[in-house]
């Protein structure tokens, strides 16, 4: 299936390692023009390196920390610089941070900032573009919620969700949709370090009813139709991408 999505332009946040580069792998494979953020410029430059050794644009790489306030606005400057407008942005960076009930008060305001303001900040900063362009594919990857345990990065990204719906609900008539995926158990970087063998790792994803972990592109083909201009009538929803593990009835 043509996706139709040559020469749009994406923004894929914590692009270095694990889901956000195997989605912006495939964007690009697409034929996406890449702008990629995350802290550590090596991954990135090593990720823009693979990419144009395929004949692909080499994304535009955006150093920096998303948890800054700074960020949001820095990114946004530079990157329409470069291109002009933006069509897909993927809210990609975070992470698991499990708390204790006297967390700090420095974790929970990081967390927070991680996970749900850097995200409304950037989809902020696009839309104007978006809307202009009647256009626009917002894409939050999100966290469980079936809490086990205090996690700053589920409380967070229970919000964000949250804030993604009643978002999608006021920019629809614009062509800009929003949405939530919710990977499962997806090999990445903290997993690998968890489970360090291949044993390890495969005795793990024997807990999805699949019997097995899933790989990032597994989240990016869903990111890629969501993006595209197929996904249209698609929005404000939550899709889960974990091989069955969620056990919601509705």
């Amino acid at each position: 299936m043509d996706l139709k999505m040559a020469g749009r332009v994406a923004l894929v946040t914590g692009a270095g390692t694990g889901i956000g580069r195997g989605i912006a792998l495939l964007l690009a494979e697409e034929g996406v023009e890449l702008a990629v953020l995350a802290r550590r410029g090596e991954l990135l430059d090593a990720l823009a390196a693979e990419i144009s050794a395929t004949g692909k644009s080499r994304p535009f790489v955006v150093i920096g920390d998303v948890a800054d306030l700074r960020t949001a606005s820095d990114a946004g400057a530079k990157v329409l610089s470069r291109f002009g407008r933006m069509d897909i942005l993927v809210n990609n960076a975070g992470g698991s941070q499990p708390a204790s009930i006297n967390e700090p008060e420095g974790a929970w305001s990081r967390g927070f900032e991680v996970n749900f303001s850097a995200l409304r900040r950037l989809s902020e900063v696009f839309l104007p573009t978006m809307r202009q362009n009647g256009y626009g594919r917002i894409i939050n990857i999100g966290g469980t919620h079936e809490p086990v345990g205090i996690n700053v990065t589920g409380s967070a990204k229970a919000a964000a969700q949250f804030w993604a719906k009643s978002f999608a609900d006021e920019v629809a008539r614009f062509g800009v949709t929003v949405n939530t995926i919710v990977p499962g158990r997806i090999r990445n970087e903290r997993m690998l370090k968890q489970y360090p063998t291949e044993q390890a790792l495969r005795a793990f994803g024997e807990g999805s009813p699949m019997g097995h972990i899933g790989e990032p592109e597994d989240v990016a083909a869903l990111v890629a139709l969501l993006a595209s201009p197929r996904g249209r009538y698609i929005t404000g929803d939550v899709i889960y991408v974990d091989g069955g593990q969620h056990r919601y009835a509705f």
